[in-house]
């Protein structure tokens, strides 16, 4: 008993440390941080192409099963009458979650559309002698909630710039660059696989604590340990994804921060193996091909005068960006170990994969003719180039940088 005290607190200890909060423990469900800077250039740099992956916006979550897996545990709880006045508390809150989402799982919601207006007008505002009197090309993912998110982007730039032409599209043809998850044969074998699926399962069963949600449904609900570590995540993913439907939720309330740790500890675990680039398999990051050879293509067009448009908008997922990011190897995006415990220091979904999420390449020329390339994550500098000192990088030199991590297939 007490080595077990002693190993709660010093894990305890360490999320406290690490600085992890109830508001990161919402993972890749957290809506997009507020961001009220504007990065300026110098004088002597003219923008003239900006380059756009971004996610969709907050949305109500993706699906009934987490939501409606938990209500039928709880509703068992509340006949059996093991239920505790703690579950009783849940169980409220996740009937208002199934109320609220009312037949729209996966829809875009209101924050997810302010999300996108807000975006659109800081990019307005940071080139609006690029924008205005602009063709503008925007697609999206056949998903409506990244169509969605294409309308208010594209609405809210209509409304910023003077004689703005936008053309958006979108469907099925653009799965390749914006849903290739789906596609990719050797990317869906990696799913299926044992690599995959031993590392997951030990990993989960290492971290997951179980007792919150005894604490809900009572220490004498008739737990079956087959889906027991389900259930937990259940609540767990409930739970981290009401604030971005809008809903106010008290996380603290069912979960102490080491178990809110652990639980976001294991979602994020799942991301990273299934998305990002690991010594499990590169095949995850390997599926932004099409991608990252679309965007090079685009400004290549571009740069060389083949295509007249001041902007490139592509709308998509999640699971768009986590394989780009990892693939042009982004700092915080991009992290191979044999080490899993290490994970949750160096790949952090909450900090890279927010709702909104987005890459921006901003091409500016010099007065020279060359053309340089700052690159920005979520609305600020990174750098895509190592051991670049300046955020204006020259574009040639990106572009091979960019070639040059395109798997050989």
């Amino acid at each position: 008993m007490k080595r077990l005290i002693l190993l709660a607190a010093i894990s305890l200890i360490a999320a406290i440390s690490y600085g992890f909060t109830y508001d990161n423990g919402r993972a890749s469900l957290s809506p997009y941080p507020e961001c009220t800077s504007i990065t300026e250039y110098p004088d002597s740099l003219t923008p003239i192409f900006i380059n756009h992956v971004g996610r969709h916006g907050s949305r109500y979550p993706a699906g009934s099963f987490h939501t409606m897996m938990l209500k039928k545990a709880l509703d068992e709880a509340d006949s059996l009458n093991t239920i505790t006045p703690l579950g009783k508390q849940l169980k409220e809150e996740t009937e208002r979650v199934i109320t609220a989402t009312a037949g729209r799982w996966g829809e875009l919601d209101t924050i997810g559309e302010k999300e996108h207006r807000e975006i659109a007008g800081r990019m307005y505002k940071k080139y609006p002698q690029l924008l205005d009197s602009a063709n503008i090309s925007a697609i999206s993912s056949d998903s409506p909630r990244s169509i969605m998110s294409m309308y208010f982007f594209t609405q809210q730039l209509a409304k910023s710039a003077k004689e703005i032409n936008i053309t958006t599209e979108s469907g099925s043809k653009f799965t390749p660059l914006m849903r290739n998850y789906e596609l990719d044969e050797t990317y869906q074998t990696y799913r299926n696989d044992t690599a995959y699926t031993a590392a997951y399962n030990r990993f989960a069963a290492a971290n997951i604590p179980i007792e919150p949600i005894l604490r809900v449904l009572g220490e004498e609900y008739p737990l079956d340990y087959s889906t027991v570590y389900d259930l937990a995540l259940a609540e767990y993913y409930v739970s981290a994804g009401m604030n971005a439907m809008g809903l106010e939720h008290d996380a603290s309330k069912y979960f102490t921060i080491d178990e809110y740790h652990k639980l976001w500890s294991v979602f994020n675990f799942r991301q990273y193996l299934l998305y990002s680039a690991s010594l499990a398999s590169t095949r995850p990051a390997e599926i932004a091909a099409p991608l990252l050879q679309n965007i090079v293509a685009t400004a290549d067009s571009v740069v060389t005068g083949k295509l007249h448009i001041a902007a490139k908008l592509r709308f998509g997922h999640a699971e768009t960006l986590m394989p780009l990011m990892a693939l042009i190897q982004a700092p915080g995006c991009y992290y191979l170990t044999h080490y899993y415990d290490t994970l949750a220091n160096n790949w952090k979904d909450f900090e890279m994969f927010p709702m909104a999420a987005n890459l921006q390449l901003v091409y500016f020329k010099a007065p020279s003719g060359k053309i340089y390339v700052r690159a920005e994550y979520n609305e600020k500098p990174i750098q895509l180039l190592p051991g670049a000192k300046s955020p204006y990088i020259d574009w040639n030199d990106l572009r091979l940088r960019f070639l040059e991590l395109l798997p050989l297939e």
